[in-house]
């Protein structure tokens, strides 16, 4: 069994006749997902077993950490002058 913990977020009623309120939490979610649809394996669902469709999600979602950990960080910091 998988140790894992699942946090309901609900809509507040206050914010029921506003057009847009961002939901706590939510925004993790859908950028995980974002991230995930890059692949193009991913975008649609080729696969027809379980377990072939979760071996791609993990070669996603391995592939984009190596990225983040192997591309140097934007060199726009070097260019701005810090404040006396």
């Amino acid at each position: 069994m998988k140790d894992i913990t699942v946090e309901v977020v609900r809509r507040n009623p206050e914010d029921q006749g506003k057009d847009f309120v961002p939901q706590p939490k939510r925004w993790v979610a859908e950028q995980v997902n974002g991230t995930l649809m890059f692949n193009r394996r991913l975008a649609r669902d080729y696969d027809h077993r379980p377990d072939n469709a979760a071996s791609r999600v993990y070669w996603a979602s391995t592939a984009g950490m190596l990225r983040r950990l192997t591309t140097p960080s934007p060199a726009w910091r070097d260019e701005v002058e810090l404040a006396a």
